[in-house]
């Protein structure tokens, strides 16, 4: 659906965080008489009052009866469609659409083409590989909108003038069917892996991976980048799009710490500043993306040695007192804590998990704890830490780490220090857990971490090449 599609409809806004305030004001450039009423919690009634003014009616009854009398609901991304209220509205026939369907039905061209552009999504590491995307099509010398996701919602920058030469589009599971909604089809779409997550919004495993795979089975993109090495994407059949594997000895892959593609050696990421081996690996859906473009990819590859790491992924705060300070937050299910472990194998390491419980099996993290080298100490907090503490509680007692309970974060920098002691280590803060509930989000809690690390959690945030450039 085009915004000019939108006149003279019963319209509603719900959510007024950043992504409802972009769609606000885009609403009001393009459309200016359309009546829009907003749909917002009494916390956030005042504040859309005072920034809005009379061009809003703001409403914090939601319902199913309430939405239902708007032909369509612009909602905020992390409003899930599976609620009861979304549910009862949409059965009555309100339409439900978010900022990324508009923009992608705005930029499409008229076979329903969004050329020069490229999403990615995927359970883990998705921020880093789009901004290394961006990174390296800047590189090629054109100008990059680097955006979505990663922090920039896609409507704040709906026609920007001039106008870049590509688009590197991080889109989270709440994002990918707004895609296939928008009735566009991206150039090229990058899957990375696929692991449970989400599901209190998703309300499921089989309907979070039907979503985030909503990006290429039902958007149909020209050229799909998918993960050989992923079981759920390594059996997809894709008829309507060009597929393009990555993670496989034909393409592009990784042997050691060398990136090859096929049987030529291209590049030594063993120095290069990709934390973790999985992102070193995530190159390898780059470079093919960069090749579905157009692009010579070999050539552009030496580029990543100018990369700068993004904050609160496997980031590196400063030393303090002979221990290390890793700052993780970014981590929000048990396979980004056991990835983050990975990347620091045969040091010794104080691990801090958990956060909001949104029910998660961490029954595998437990079995690699039981089977693989794990780390020295592990300290458990948030609301799910109790029930990750019980698990580990078995192995704690036969001796394969040290094992404490925290009350808070606070709590838990203090235990891992202690329990490090004056040898030595690294504080890792990679909780397999999303921060809700105690923190706004993950860079409250990264910041948090630092300030509790003994360092300016000004100097951590800034995320490197956000935005047109």
């Amino acid at each position: 659906m085009r915004i000019s599609q939108l006149e003279g409809k019963r319209v509603a806004l719900w959510g007024w965080g950043r992504e409802g305030r972009a769609a606000f004001s885009v609403l009001r450039q393009r459309l200016p008489a359309l009546e829009l009423t907003l749909f917002c919690p009494e916390a956030e009634a005042a504040a859309a009052r005072a920034e809005a003014g009379s061009a809003l009616q703001v409403r914090s009854d939601v319902s199913g009866d309430a939405l239902a009398g708007f032909e369509v609901v612009i909602k905020s991304p992390g409003i899930s469609p599976y609620g009861d209220a979304a549910m009862a509205a949409a059965a009555r026939g309100t339409q439900f659409i978010g900022g990324t369907s508009l923009w992608f039905a705005e930029h499409a061209d008229a076979d329903g083409t969004v050329r020069d552009t490229v999403c990615v999504t995927g359970t883990k590491g998705k921020s880093t590989t789009t901004s290394l995307l961006a990174h390296l099509l800047r590189a090629s010398g054109a100008r990059t909108g680097l955006v979505g996701n990663i922090g920039l919602p896609l409507l704040e920058v709906l026609d920007p003038q001039p106008a870049p030469a590509y688009w590197a589009v991080e889109l989270s599971s709440y994002q990918t069917g707004e895609v296939a909604r928008s009735g566009a089809h991206p150039q090229v779409a990058v899957v990375l892996n696929l692991f449970p997550e989400h599901l209190d919004w998703h309300g499921s495993e089989a309907r979070y991976i039907q979503d985030k795979l909503a990006l290429v089975t039902d958007a149909a993109p020209r050229i799909a980048v998918l993960n050989a090495a992923d079981p759920h994407l390594a059996g997809l059949s894709l008829p309507r799009s060009e597929v393009v594997w990555f993670n496989q000895p034909q393409g592009w892959h990784m042997r050691g710490e060398i990136v090859y593609r096929g049987d030529q050696a291209v590049f030594d990421t063993a120095n290069t500043p990709l934390p973790g081996r999985h992102n070193r690996g995530n190159l390898c859906a780059v470079l093919a993306a960069l090749e579905a473009l157009g692009l010579d990819a070999v050539a552009l590859a030496p580029a990543v040695q100018d990369f700068r790491p993004l904050p609160n992924r496997l980031q590196t705060i400063g030393t303090r007192d002979g221990l290390r300070f890793v700052n993780d937050s970014i981590s929000t299910t048990p396979h980004a804590s056991l990835a983050a472990l990975e990347c620091f194998a045969g040091q010794r390491i104080a691990l801090l998990v958990g956060g909001h419980d949104r029910g998660l099996d961490w029954q595998d993290f437990v079995a690699h704890m039981a089977h693989d080298v794990p780390p020295v100490e592990i300290v458990t907090m948030g609301a799910n830490g109790p029930r990750i503490h019980a698990l580990l509680q078995p192995l704690a007692d036969a001796g394969r780490f040290g094992l404490h309970a925290a009350g808070d974060l606070d709590e838990a920098v203090r235990l891992a220090c202690a329990a490090l002691g004056g040898q030595g280590g690294v504080v890792l803060m990679s909780p397999g857990a999303p921060s809700f509930g105690v923190y706004r989000d993950y860079v409250a809690r990264g910041r948090h971490f630092a300030e509790l690390a003994g360092f300016d959690p000004e100097q951590i945030t800034a995320i490197p090449g956000i935005g047109i450039a």
